[in-house]
């Protein structure tokens, strides 16, 4: 008996000993838990306007850290009945769960899988690898054993419900929750909060966007264990089981101004890094005006489709059939985003019949019907205009109505524009669109295109004449005139053919009269010119010839417009901004942005040159506006053969600055002038931007003084001539 005995003691002391000894090996190389306490996980960077809201985020992971109590109690629940039923009276382990898990692995010849806690599954997500070895088991049952040591169960879950990868790129629960129903986790009512429970399981594979009908049924079992550990009642569960799945998916934050964000996130990563700018959830607070954004982009595209249906149907249409792509797979940037009233998207055409075309764009359809192609002057009938596969511009009119959206047929025939929407006061860029559609090019027409300015430049000689003693009232010979230059006579003329004779600086502003511009120029030189330009902000490198006066000058609309608030602005310039402060996630202040801030001119020239740009505006190129119950002034802009189309203009309080044209330089086409082209897009910004609110006034000019006469003989410059602006 003694040695029976000894000898169950010897078998229990070695497999003790083993046990011990396998416990020291798994553990060697184990993490330190004690990282969790100052652990943060990886989370968004956010970018907000003026008035706090979201307009962009930067991340390799989308995740919003949430609190403990941030998480409602039904997703709580839902959660640990289909995951963890004993998370509140288990310490880390569920000895009978993985027993159980271990015996039915053994049974069917499989590895060690299932029987994880929530916390087993926070060590695994935070510490470990994801293969499901013998070996990674146990450092997953030691590390969950450590963790629950150390925190609390709220701390846990907290940990758990912030980590986890719930599909579609989303972190966590509140992450989760504002993607799928763009909503807080706070307000998820019972079937939604069981949807999401049902994802940690396989996130791609019951996703309720790409799989609803798997997503419905894991919902399903989700609500059943709910009921069975009594957190529901049976009315409760049958309720919520017969509810659809209806994601109300967040739209992309960064999509309402692309270009303005990805400026943002250039100048972060060059001064911040890549890392801390994906990854450590920077706050930035930014200039933008989201509800000018808005507007910002609506004004341009419909000035756009004007101009595109002034000029006829181009057709030219890109067909997915003839590239080898299926009507029914096809998929287009543009769909990624919900598509709103009065926006602009692509179409694929799937069907066309004797006057119809139907569309569709992402989950939606619409028929195009005659009326809606009308502009065109075409007919719609196979083989005609439209066939299926090609890909059209169209604008949703209205939302779905039983079962199709109201749309036109629009166009893009690659006409591009820019606007820049600028505080006066304080430099703060309010609106930026840089180009049609950011998902066909990245480029910034409003940052990073340089384009003649074409008269918009004329400003800046009249600034250089009032600034040296001239008077508006001052005359000058608008006669023909030729220039002797090294490369020859150069005798420019006026936009309609025409001399006005003598005139008033004024008027000859007004009118934008090439002649006297270029008698100006020449009278205090081109270089004096070009000097007060800079005094304005322009950064660009700007040639000493005389034509520069007419607006050969290539400029971005940022800097003109930027000029331009320098006349409301008293004769100050402060350089726009982007940024106004950035901190960290817990609220440390990285950086505070203030402009800088110079004197251009005198306050007299800045208001003596504000009346004359207003004149513009009320008699001159610009009269479309003087109808808009707000004081306004600006200038328009043409270039030679009509490649540019500007109009910068201002109220008291803001600068807005508009540019039409193509990315390769070709003519928008005859009599497409900035009053034209441009100034209808700033009118229906403007309207918007001002609707509501103070309009102010501008200071009143100076009397005018006895400044002597403008009017001298122009003596012929030794100047080479570029090319000139028309209008």
């Amino acid at each position: 008996m003694g040695l029976v005995l000894f000898g169950l003691l010897t078998l229990l002391s070695a497999a003790v000993g083993a046990a011990a000894g396998l416990l020291l090996v798994y553990s060697t190389d184990l993490p330190q838990v004690e990282q969790l306490e100052r652990y943060r996980p990886i989370s968004v960077t956010e970018l907000y306007d003026g008035q706090g809201r979201v307009i962009g985020t930067f991340a390799l992971q989308r995740r919003v850290i949430a609190t403990y109590d941030d998480y409602p109690e039904v997703l709580r629940n839902a959660l640990i009945s289909i995951e963890d039923k004993d998370f509140y009276r288990h310490s880390g382990i569920d000895i009978w769960r993985i027993a159980g898990a271990a015996y039915r692995d053994i049974e069917f010849g499989g590895k060690v899988q299932g029987a994880s806690t929530l916390t087993m599954q926070l060590a695994r997500n935070l510490f470990l690898s994801p293969d499901r070895s013998f070996y990674r088991k146990v450092q997953e049952a030691l590390l969950a054993i450590q963790i629950e040591r150390r925190f609390t169960k709220p701390q846990i879950f907290t940990l758990y419900a912030n980590q986890i990868f719930l599909g579609h790129g989303a972190y966590g629960f509140e992450a989760a929750s504002e993607y799928y129903f763009s909503k807080p986790a706070k307000q998820l009512k019972l079937e939604e909060a069981a949807l999401l429970a049902g994802l940690p399981k396989a996130p791609q594979y019951y996703s309720p966007i790409a799989h609803p009908e798997r997503a419905v049924k894991r919902r399903n079992l989700v609500l059943n264990a709910m009921l069975e550990d009594g957190k529901i009642t049976a009315a409760q569960a049958a309720d919520a089981k017969s509810k659809p799945i209806l994601p109300n998916l967040q739209k992309d934050p960064n999509s309402l101004a692309p270009h303005y964000v990805e400026e943002i996130r250039r100048y972060l990563e060059a001064k911040y890094g890549s890392d801390q700018v994906h990854e450590s959830g920077l706050r930035v607070y930014t200039s933008l005006d989201m509800d000018l954004q808005k507007s910002a982009r609506q004004a341009l595209l419909d000035g756009l489709a004007a101009y595109e249906r002034r000029h006829g149907w181009h057709g030219k249409l890109v067909n997915v059939i003839t590239q080898g792509q299926k009507l029914d797979t096809y998929e287009d940037p543009d769909w990624d985003e919900e598509p709103e009233v009065n926006g602009y998207t692509h179409a694929l055409v799937t069907q066309v019949s004797p006057g119809a075309a139907e569309v569709r764009f992402g989950q939606r359809k619409a028929t195009l019907s005659q009326a809606e192609v009308a502009w065109t002057k075409l007919k719609l009938k196979p083989p005609g205009m439209l066939r299926a596969g090609d890909i059209v511009y169209i604008k949703v009119l209205a939302p779905d109505a039983g079962g199709k959206s109201r749309v036109s047929l629009e166009q893009d025939s690659g006409a591009e524009g820019a606007l820049v929407a600028i505080d006066n006061a304080t430099g703060e860029i309010k609106a930026m669109v840089g180009g049609r559609d950011f998902n066909l090019s990245k480029f910034n027409r409003a940052t990073q295109a340089l384009r003649q300015v074409g008269s918009s430049f004329k400003p800046y000689v009249y600034t250089a004449v009032i600034d040296q003693g001239g008077s508006p009232d001052d005359t000058i010979l608008d006669a023909p005139v030729t220039f002797q230059t090294a490369s020859g006579p150069y005798s420019p003329h006026n936009y309609d053919g025409k001399f006005e004779g003598t005139i008033t600086l004024r008027r000859a502003l007004a009118q934008s009269r090439n002649i006297p511009a270029l008698k100006l120029a020449d009278h205090v030189g081109i270089k004096t010119v070009i000097d007060y330009a800079h005094r304005f902000g322009i950064t660009s490198n700007i040639p000493a010839y005389l034509p520069v006066a007419l607006g050969s000058a290539e400029i971005t609309p940022l800097e003109q417009t930027s000029a331009f608030s320098v006349f409301p602005n008293d004769g100050v310039h402060v350089a726009p901004r982007y940024i106004t402060k950035v901190t960290d996630y817990e609220g440390r202040i990285l950086e505070e942005d203030y402009s800088d801030i110079k004197d251009a001119v005198s306050s007299r020239t800045a208001r003596i040159m504000t009346s004359m740009l207003r004149e513009v505006v009320l008699h001159g190129t610009a009269a479309a506006a003087a109808k808009m119950p707000y004081p306004l002034a600006g200038k328009t802009g043409t270039t030679n053969d009509f490649t540019d189309a500007w109009f910068v203009g201002f109220s008291p309080s803001l600068t807005c600055g508009v540019w039409i044209g193509y990315d390769e330089k070709k003519s928008l086409g005859e009599k497409e002038t900035g009053a034209r082209a441009a100034l209808p897009i700033w009118m229906q910004f403007m309207n918007v931007a001002l609707a509501g609110k103070e309009p102010g006034d501008f200071p009143a000019a100076p009397a005018p003084g006895n400044t002597g006469g403008a009017q001298k003989k122009v003596d012929t410059p030794d100047v080479a001539p570029g090319d000139g602006e028309t209008h």
